[in-house]
């Protein structure tokens, strides 16, 4: 009976050498690996967070300075007719080109952002909208497209400079702005458009200074 007796108290005190030790907890279930989310959620996310960072003052800037370009496009399509000077044509291509390359911009930029791009804005093209800096009335893009020869050669770069002068000023009040612009990338974009209307007027200035052509 002693050595029964023995023998059943070694094995007692093996199995406790074996279990938990003294004084701990019984070890709980493995914690939840988290998984990493589905990329439906993380583009979800993302285009939550691109919503935040866009304010009002931006989407105003972008839908008003397609409107301008639109006008300037408007400008630049009357052109080939009225001018006889090939440096006129030139500028006026290269303006049409810019412009064109920043409403695609400008449209792909509303679009991500949740706001529903304007086609055309044929109504403000065509001086519907002359409450925006720079921009024409009817009767200025009436008297522009009756004009020909010098006469057109002469509006044409004092309209079009005061019209990028407009698009000049459309920008430094988006960044005087509070939150506007804060995203590099509506920063970078409206700095281009600020350098680039800059350069072009620059460009007919000096083209207009060499037309010999008395104001009327």
């Amino acid at each position: 009976m002693k050595r029964s007796a023995r023998r059943a108290a070694v094995c007692m005190l093996a199995l406790a050498a074996c279990g938990t030790p003294a004084g701990e907890a019984p070890a709980g279930p493995a914690p939840a690996v988290q998984q990493p989310a589905a990329p439906a959620d993380t583009a979800r996310r993302a285009a939550a967070d691109t919503a935040r960072r866009r304010s009002e003052a931006d989407v105003r800037f972008m839908q008003h300075m397609m409107a301008h370009h639109q006008q300037a496009r408007v400008m630049s399509a009357m052109v080939p007719e009225r001018t006889t000077r090939p440096e006129i044509r030139l500028i006026a291509e290269r303006i049409d080109v810019s412009q064109e390359d920043e409403m695609r911009q400008m449209r792909g930029w509303l679009r991500r952002h949740g706001v529903e791009a304007p086609a055309s804005d044929a109504h403000a093209a065509h001086g519907g909208h002359a409450a925006m800096p720079g921009m024409l009335t009817q009767a200025e893009l009436a008297r522009l497209a009756a004009a020909r020869g010098a006469e057109f050669d002469r509006l044409f770069l004092e309209y079009m400079i005061r019209h990028h002068e407009g698009a000049v000023t459309m920008v430094a009040e988006l960044f005087a702005t509070p939150g506007a612009a804060q995203t590099s990338e509506m920063y970078g974009f409206a700095t281009d458009v600020n350098a680039d209307q800059r350069a072009e007027i620059a460009r007919m200035r000096a083209l207009l200074a060499t037309l010999a052509v008395p104001r009327g």
